[in-house]
């Protein structure tokens, strides 16, 4: 991978927020929205919503990263988690899982999702990123190949690995700046939701007293 390729973003500005403790019931949400097909595809079995729980549960955030892209509606239609090894002789390396809904496709999302997880691991001294998925996982193998993994494939599965070059000034600014866009979209979306919500409250109060009105004859 060189330099421009990792770094460079897409031509079209897609704001991705670093998710913490407090979005695990917005990230059980979008997993559960996932057909089985996608589940499947996700975690290599259909999962059931019992397991997802367990799955966002345990994810630890001290530890890894969790990255989302948000809709106007606040709901979260794209996520990506990079898990890194817990073994101390693997220190330098992570795993990258992504899932995008179904409504949400051809967008570029798990695309995006990638450049910015690949960003971020170099910045954080990861020098290998795993990418496990099944061999009919058509979209995550075309990211990996795209972002120029090396593949291995056994039976219905595909091990791809990706050796990332050490962080550069270019990419902390670079994850800096997407990290502040991300925060300001995300706040300006909370702020046009609080506004429509309370706009579709008074509507259903006006339509309220309407009808009482019309009931009562005056």
């Amino acid at each position: 991978m060189t330099e421009t390729q990792a770094v460079a973003a897409s031509p079209v500005i897609i704001p991705i927020r670093s998710l913490g403790p407090g979005h695990r019931s917005r990230i059980a949400a979008h997993l559960k929205a996932l057909d089985p097909e996608d589940r499947f595809l996700r975690f290599g079995y259909t999962a059931r919503d019992e397991q997802i729980d367990r799955y966002v549960d345990g994810i630890d955030f001290e530890r890894d990263d969790v990255f989302g892209i948000y809709n106007r509606r606040l709901e979260l239609i794209a996520m990506a988690h990079l898990a890194y090894s817990e073994d101390p002789r693997m220190a330098s390396c992570a795993e990258f899982g992504v899932s995008v809904l179904k409504k949400a496709r051809g967008r570029g999302f798990g695309e995006r999702l990638f450049e910015r997880a690949v960003i971020h691991a170099r910045n954080e001294g990861v020098d290998m990123l795993f990418i496990h998925a099944l061999s009919e996982n058509r979209a995550m193998l075309h990211i990996a190949k795209k972002g120029g993994a090396t593949f291995e494939h056994a039976g219905g599965e595909a091990e791809a690995y990706l050796r990332l070059p050490p962080a550069t000034f270019d990419t902390r600014m670079a994850e800096m700046v997407e990290e502040q866009l991300a925060q300001t979209d995300y706040h300006l979306k909370q702020q046009a939701k609080r506004f429509w919500d309370l706009l579709m409250s008074l509507q259903e109060v006006r339509e309220g007293v309407r009808d009482a009105r019309h009931r009562s004859g005056s």
